[in-house]
């Protein structure tokens, strides 16, 4: 009886087992078969959705701007703390050496001065190639000129406009070069303290960059909510005649944007060794990102996280990301 009664209770858990709902399996199934899409999918099928909603429901969506200007104001909390705890553990955690930062310093810079002019040429050869503005008619301003020309900086003024008057006034207006100069110039004095009060700041600005890192990841969650509620009201605003009128605009940066990967950035990354297929996979959520909300911005925290699991030194990440958003602007520049 007993051998009968274990096995009538294998069988009954057997027949409950395959006697599940197919709504539960098929949900259970669901599920998995959708964690298994990658945010890079999650934002092209974002931005599709976005497209169809700004297309055919124009009204509805203009009140989708919120969504968008949330998941950017998230990104943006991100970026003053996380660039400041990786740059001071970067350096003044990982090296004695203050000459090593100097000739990073200085490599950097040389490197986005020929880059950027490099682009410079792209953009102007392009331009007058396809002509991409003939038949584009935007009305502006009559005192245009005057504000412009009231805008121009002479070198004095530049200087100035990168030196920190106040770190958390930098901080509260998002300045990322005033940030940047704030942190290593800090950097430079913990690298020099001794002992305890090292460490202590060392351990808080590591535990911070490591806080803001898993933040980045929380809110990267809600980047396809942001970027399809940004396209949906851009669509829903604008329509696609003005979109099809800029057309051969875009083309034509798209284009040029093509051309420079092929002459300037290949080439690099093929003299420094870097593996080409792993660094775009590695850059695709960024840039997606980038391009959809039309933030670099909102891109730089996730690409900091990113470029460091790629196998780029922190020290190197923390310093030369947020000098590239200030002073290496390709794509503006194209």
């Amino acid at each position: 009886m007993g051998e009968l009664r274990v096995t009538s209770d294998a069988t009954c858990a057997t027949i409950a087992k395959y006697d599940r709902p197919a709504t539960f399996i098929n949900s259970r199934s669901i599920m998995a078969a959708l964690k298994r899409i990658s945010l890079s999918w999650w934002i092209i099928i974002a931005l599709g959705l976005g497209i169809l909603i700004g297309w055919l429901f124009p009204g509805p969506a203009l009140h989708l701007k919120i969504v968008s200007t949330l998941f950017l104001n998230l990104i943006k909390c991100i970026v003053v703390p996380l660039i400041f705890s990786t740059l001071v553990v970067g350096i003044a955690g990982h090296t004695d050496d203050m000459k090593a930062v100097g000739r990073l310093a200085l490599r950097s810079i040389i490197y986005f001065e020929i880059v950027t002019t490099l682009a410079l040429f792209i953009g102007l050869g392009a331009v007058n190639l396809f002509q991409p503005g003939n038949g584009v008619h935007l009305n502006a301003p009559a005192d245009t000129g005057a504000e412009l020309a009231n805008k121009k900086k002479s070198f004095a003024d530049s200087i100035d406009a990168i030196t920190p008057h106040s770190f958390f006034d930098a901080a509260s207006r998002n300045d990322v070069l005033q940030v940047v100069v704030f942190a290593l110039l800090f950097s430079v004095a913990l690298a020099r303290v001794k002992d305890k009060p090292r460490q202590t700041m060392l351990a808080f600005c590591e535990s911070l960059s490591e806080v803001m890192f898993k933040f980045t990841g929380l809110v990267m969650c809600l980047a396809p909510f942001g970027v399809g509620a940004a396209v949906a009201y851009t669509i829903g605003e604008y329509g696609f005649d003005v979109l099809r009128s800029l057309g051969k605009l875009v083309l034509t940066l798209y284009g040029a944007l093509f051309v420079f990967m092929l002459v300037v950035f290949i080439p690099v990354m093929l003299i420094a060794r870097i593996p080409i297929l792993a660094f775009f996979r590695t850059v695709r959520e960024p840039a997606l990102l980038a391009f959809s909300t039309a933030s670099s911005e909102a891109a730089l925290p996730d690409a900091l996280r990113l470029m460091e699991k790629f196998g780029v030194p922190r020290r190197i990440v923390s310093f030369v990301l947020p000098a590239g958003y200030s002073f290496n602007l390709d794509g503006s520049t194209l």
